[in-house]
């Protein structure tokens, strides 16, 4: 994938450590490597002379390299200040040589604009700003009290908004759990994935008492994404080892299954109608089902070598519906006929689609790699996209759901905002 995608991730942890002494809300400290623990990448450039290098250069290097600001997209002034707003409250004479070194050496350079296409739905959407700065919100959940969840993975917390009334509530988790994924029972907890430690979580909302399930396979790591089934009380997830695993919300009982395959990143995971998780596989061109009772996976290649499918959805005919991110495609496989189709995404092989649910087997995703991120609507029946500008830019949006009231929530990472995207000429339904 390319570096620009993972730019707002670092950027938030760069200006986290410019300074402590003027902090109003200070963005938690990041760590070395990429999300889950991985480390490497490519080696760090040098950062060209001028007034407000060193600034950049002692706080930016002691987490990222330096090749994540060399390879963003670029800000102006002004826009290198509102990102940075986002992330850490900072006194006019810091900000002033930061943003200015930052603009006139990494100014807006040439990005995939959005594509926008006029169609019969009509959005309206709303963006809050999560407490705390750099929090980098990363999936949200609707709640069945009609609250928004999501969490705040660097800064190991969870976070509830209530979109009547704005009220803003945030939950600490244990340290170094960089929340990911998150899944509710029927009780009201919160079920989270710790994806740095390597553990399931469950929030009590009502005393803020977290419980921790440590994995149990040896070699297992980097829970990410869960799903819950109120008919079993299972909660499925993914793990970025290549594996998939299960826990009992009552018992608390695990089980842990390797992938058939080797080298595998199971990524987005979905319930369909009889209950059968399935999910994609984002270091290969599979998609996967598993036997809810043995964890026995089924593995489904695609068509095209380089697929590298990130997220999925289930319509009411358990068809599967799924972001092709390197590609910029949307795909649907039928698992009855094993028929792959794909859709090149509005804006182009560029655009990387990530987040994606259905409301009405209408698929709606977003546009990650566009600028600013779009919200796209795709109807199956017609194949006809419609799309629509994400006011703050979105900053990628990596998993949302819909609500029962046909709206849909999202995480705004790279701009520290939880969203609601409402939905107008389009019945409700609560999605899978």
């Amino acid at each position: 994938m390319r570096p620009r995608s993972f730019f707002y991730l670092a950027l938030m942890v760069f200006v986290a450590t410019l300074s402590s002494s003027t902090l109003g809300q200070q963005a938690p400290a990041g760590r070395q490597g990429a999300p889950g623990g991985r480390q490497g990448g490519p080696p760090p450039v040098q950062l060209p002379e001028g007034a407000g290098r060193e600034q950049v250069q002692a706080a930016c290097a002691r987490c990222h390299g330096l090749n994540l600001i060399a390879n963003s997209w670029g800000y102006t002034k002004d826009g290198w200040q509102d990102r940075i707003a986002t992330m850490v409250k900072l006194s006019p004479a810091e900000l002033e040589p930061i943003s200015s070194y930052l603009a006139a050496h990494y100014p807006i350079k040439d990005a995939p604009g959005a594509v926008l296409l006029s169609g019969p739905a009509t959005v309206t959407i709303k963006e809050w700003l999560a407490p705390t700065l750099g929090s980098r919100p990363h999936d949200s959940h609707a709640a069945a009290d009609g609250s928004i969840w999501w969490t705040g993975q660097y800064a190991s917390k969870l976070g509830r908004l209530d979109p009547r009334t704005g009220q803003i509530r945030e939950f600490d988790v244990p340290a170094n759990s960089q929340p990911h994924g998150l899944a509710e029972d029927p009780q009201g907890n919160i079920w989270y994935t710790g994806i740095q430690k390597g553990v399931i979580g469950r929030l009590d909302p009502t005393t803020g008492q977290v419980k921790e399930y440590p994995l149990t396979e040896p070699g297992a790591r980097g829970p990410h994404t869960p799903i819950l089934d109120k008919r079993t009380g299972n909660i499925f997830f993914t793990l970025q080892s290549g594996h998939v695993g299960r826990i009992n919300i009552s018992s608390g009982e695990m089980v842990i299954k390797k992938t058939p395959s080797d080298n595998t990143y199971p990524y987005g995971i979905r319930l369909n109608s009889q209950g059968v998780p399935w999910y994609v596989d984002f270091r290969g061109p599979r998609i996967a089902s598993v036997d809810p009772k043995t964890l026995e996976i089924k593995e489904y290649p695609l068509p095209n070598a380089d697929a590298r499918p990130r997220r999925l959805t289930i319509t009411s005919d358990d068809v599967i519906w799924y972001t092709d991110f390197p590609r910029g495609t949307l795909g649907r496989f039928d698992p009855k006929t094993g028929q792959v189709k794909e859709w090149p995404s509005p804006g182009g092989k560029e655009s990387e689609p990530y987040a994606i649910t259905q409301i009405n087997n209408i698929i709606w995703y977003s546009e990650s790699g566009v600028r600013p991120n779009t919200m796209v609507r795709f109807d199956p029946q017609t194949e006809k996209f419609q799309t629509f500008a994400i006011p703050s830019g979105g900053g990628v949006l990596r998993h949302f759901e819909a609500t029962a009231q046909g709206a849909i929530v999202t995480a705004n990472s790279g701009v520290n905002k939880i969203g609601l995207v409402e939905i107008g000429t389009l019945s409700s339904n609560r999605s899978n």
